[in-house]
């Protein structure tokens, strides 16, 4: 028995000083990398949006393929004629088309 309460008395574990320690580091970490993932969201966002202005052109000429080169009148009539799935780009910009040209406009 006198073993077994020797056992649990030489038992180690953390200090506090040693979590505070490691909390600190963790915080530092999370103070440099936070920044930097909300700056690499928005180019993200930024090449989204270009990657599907580029879709939309495409989806243009497709439209006038189909339709014997009539143009379409809005990114929304295509939208209902199953070319296009959404009329905004990811960063919430409308898209609007110019000639064979899609634009991505600020609201």
């Amino acid at each position: 028995m006198k073993k077994f309460m020797g056992f649990i008395k030489n038992k180690k574990g953390f200090t506090l000083i040693e979590v505070m320690v490691v909390l600190v580091i963790i915080s530092i970490l999370l103070l440099v990398f936070i920044p930097n993932l909300t700056k690499n969201q928005n180019v993200a966002n930024s090449k989204s949006c270009e990657a599907t202005l580029e879709l939309v052109e495409a989806q243009i000429i497709a439209y006038q393929i189909d339709n014997d080169g009539q143009s379409p009148a809005s990114v929304s009539a295509m939208q209902e004629a199953g070319y296009v799935d959404r009329d905004t780009c990811p960063d919430g910009s409308s898209i609007t088309i110019n000639g064979l040209n899609a634009i991505s406009v600020n609201e």
